[in-house]
């Protein structure tokens, strides 16, 4: 089987995942896991690579994170080779330490995100005795885990600084007491539900999204012709505007009121553009963009972008215009299409 394309741009969303070397250990202590932490956040910080959950097994680890910049094999050759040095040098011995390079999957945000956070946080009750338990015991065992993200997510005082929590809860209701406790609830429904792995989508493309977005990747970014140098699409793709700038062009082309794009409670046209836009131009998540609209939450973000598309395929002069504004916000990037 074909190895899965690697596919980098700015604000993509990734799980990561190292085994051991011939399925060996790669924590012998509590201190080994404790050097892997602080090993990851350095890197987080050198590369601008927000760790978003993350859980560390007997001989793996899983990892979710984004890239603002669009550099993921740069963080994980210097967050590898950084933990695998210390290790050696600890436990005095040399060589891999990994079964060869990490296998990473890109997730699609908006439909994702939350299932392959829950995925990462249920790992250590789904292997050996404990997946057998009773849920009760393996409920407790799950909260008693310390090698996790998990406790971060439930008890603000358990948290660790350099993991950025607000991305997931975001997507139930915000960091505070009720976003924190539904997503106890949403991980706990996992314990006692039969669930398919989110990663099962990823199996053969490598990305874990709805069909449109992995179609959407792929059309933008992958071309099998291109050499296996940075591809000129992905270069382009770090052409983006910030979301004041998108905002600022859109007002300056259309001639639309700003009030009736970002006011909550408006619901035109022109305002489910401005979140299309958005979410095209600038790569932020549909929670990114409730916030920047009024403070409305991602579901009407996602269904108003979803009446607008439906609206584009009914209406041809809509479409039109529509189209012209896209192509003139590329031109303003230097995207070439």
């Amino acid at each position: 089987m074909a190895r899965a394309l690697r596919i980098q741009y700015p604000g993509a969303f990734y799980h990561v995942t190292c085994r051991g070397n011939e399925r060996r250990d790669i924590f012998l202590s509590r201190e080994d896991r404790e050097v892997f932490l602080e090993k990851l956040a350095l890197s987080s910080g050198i590369y601008n690579v927000p760790i978003l959950a993350y859980v560390l097994m007997g001989n793996h680890f899983h990892l979710l994170l984004t890239t603002p910049d669009g550099n993921l094999s740069e963080f994980m050759r210097h967050f590898n080779i950084s933990y695998t040095a210390g290790f050696n040098k600890k436990h005095n011995r040399v060589g891999h330490l990994y079964q060869g390079r990490y296998k990473a999957f890109l997730v699609d945000a908006d439909n994702y995100l939350l299932e392959v956070s829950r995925y990462v946080h249920l790992n250590p009750i789904k292997v050996g005795a404990l997946k057998k338990k009773r849920v009760e015991e393996r409920r407790d065992a799950l909260l008693e885990y310390e090698a996790s993200s998990l406790p971060g997510y439930l008890w603000k005082k358990k948290r660790n600084d350099f993991v950025n929590y607000e991305f997931v809860l975001d997507y139930m209701g915000g960091d505070n007491s009720r976003g924190r406790k539904a997503y106890g609830k949403f991980v706990g429904d996992g314990i006692t539900e039969d669930l398919d792995s989110p990663l099962d989508l990823g199996k053969g493309s490598g990305i874990i999204g709805t069909e449109e977005f992995v179609e959407r990747v792929k059309g933008e970014f992958v071309d099998k012709k291109e050499s296996r140098r940075e591809r000129p699409a992905l270069r382009q793709l770090k052409k983006v505007f910030s979301p004041e700038q998108l905002v600022d062009h859109f007002i300056r082309l259309t001639g639309e009121n700003r009030e009736d794009i970002l006011k909550r409670g408006r619901n035109t046209i022109a305002r489910a553009m401005v979140m299309e836009f958005l979410y095209r131009f600038c790569r932020i998540t549909q929670p990114q963009i409730g916030e920047i609209v009024g403070g409305i939450d991602y579901s009407a973000v996602s269904q108003a972008r979803s009446r607008l598309q439906k609206r584009l395929s009914q209406d041809k002069n809509l479409s039109r215009k529509f189209e012209a504004i896209d192509r003139q916000l590329r031109d303003l990037l230097g995207i070439k299409i």
